[in-house]
């Protein structure tokens, strides 16, 4: 991929940081993964690999023991991360969705408690905002917290939690109307809502009196990580532990992590498409039929053609995005945008692949069979392409309002 999804302008260390990764990728990732993923193993070596890297530090200031790296750094990385596997970007990416908003919104004494920690990777973060009944209407949330004292009491069902056996720190997003009458919480429900930052055991079952994970969920692909339940049942946390010390405002910090785990899909787009790209071009020019490589066909090279094109425009839109974050812009349309094009044409690319690799495509023995059961996670994760298209069509109405 000497010519394909290119960044300009990046500093020597961002370049050195790339190369790191990239090389740890092909050395220590693409050559197990398949069979990591067909067992649904946790990659434990190659997490501690990226520990030994400093990968769960890069976007922590550096006064808390990070690397103090941009949101594009960190995006390209995890680029490169999901070129190899896809399920050890979700490792990291909650992780750092946690570690954002304690950056953001914590109070000082959450941020040098938990940030260092984090960085090190010894605090391993995820975080929970969807329940059974919720998709992504996240205003019906039911699971509530009542204050009791100096502590909450928090009950309530969670799910779809990426890393919650592994994790050990946990944002979860509740209601509390504390502050608010009925009528007020009824009418203005995201005002309502506080994020906790729990902390507990990693593993499954009661990691911590009143909270409990049940399991693993399995799922069609994105298999490795895990993904499960959270249930609370008279759970207590103190108040200290709310995420910036005031309650009310969890919505809008989730939101803010949320903008930045959609940039985060965006790249594992970019990533899985560029992977598929390089298997179905390697294996055109492999396969012969009608006394040629397929490649030479023009029906495979049109393919090819579209194929490279959806790589490199996923890529420049997810850059921009992470640019426009790290500026310190609002960038919901551009994180929504780049997230909606990079999993549709992650989506596309990687049917591409498998339709070159025709029937072996099929078979478990070649990697495009993963990436096709993986690719339709990005489909899903961080909001779906219709609450991507609702967020775009918002925006450019408030950007394009017509003066009449």
């Amino acid at each position: 991929m000497a010519r394909l999804a290119q960044t300009a302008g990046l500093t020597d260390v961002q370049q050195e940081i790339l190369s790191t990764v990239r090389d740890f990728v092909d050395k220590e990732i693409i050559p197990v993964a398949t069979e990591l993923e067909h067992r649904d193993e946790y990659p434990q070596q190659i997490v501690d690999g990226l520990k030994e890297l400093g990968l769960f530090g890069l976007m922590i200031p550096e006064e808390y023991g990070g690397l103090g790296e941009s949101l594009l750094t960190y995006a390209l990385c995890v680029e490169e991360i999901a070129r190899g596997w896809m399920s050890v970007s979700g490792i990291i990416n909650t992780h750092f969705i946690v570690a954002y908003m304690l950056k953001q919104h914590g109070t000082q004494e959450q941020k040098e408690h938990f940030l260092p920690r984090m960085a090190a990777g010894d605090v391993r973060g995820a975080f929970s905002m969807s329940e059974p009944g919720l998709g992504s209407d996240v205003s019906a949330i039911t699971s509530k917290a009542v204050k009791d004292g100096d502590e909450y009491v928090l009950n309530g069902q969670k799910m779809w939690l990426t890393n919650g056996g592994t994790s050990s720190l946990v944002a979860v997003l509740v209601r509390s109307d504390e502050g608010h009458s009925p009528e007020e919480a009824a009418a203005k429900p995201h005002k309502s809502m506080t994020t906790f930052l729990v902390e507990k055991e990693p593993g499954f079952g009661e990691v911590r009196p009143g909270l409990t994970i049940p399991g693993k969920i399995d799922k069609m692909g994105y298999k490795g990580v895990d993904t499960t339940e959270l249930i609370m049942d008279g759970l207590r946390v103190p108040a200290d532990r709310v995420l910036g010390g005031v309650t009310g405002r969890g919505f809008y910090q989730m939101m803010d992590g949320v903008e930045v785990g959609r940039v985060n899909v965006a790249a594992r787009g970019c990533g899985v498409a560029q992977r598929a790209f390089e298997l179905g071009v390697q294996y055109a020019q492999q396969r012969h039929t009608f006394g040629k490589p397929i490649a030479q066909h023009q029906a495979i090279q049109f393919k090819l053609a579209e194929m490279a094109t959806k790589v490199e425009a996923a890529h420049a839109m997810m850059v921009n995005a992470a640019r426009k974050k790290d500026s310190g812009e609002r960038n919901d349309l551009e994180a929504g945008m780049a997230k909606y094009l990079a999993s549709e044409y992650c989506k596309e690319v990687v049917e591409d692949a498998f339709r070159i690799h025709g029937g072996y495509g099929f078979s478990k023995e070649y990697e495009i069979e993963r990436l096709y059961r993986e690719a339709p996670m990005l489909l899903i994760g961080e909001g779906t392409a219709e609450i991507q298209k609702m967020i775009i069509g918002r925006r450019l109405l408030e950007e394009y309002r017509f003066q009449g």
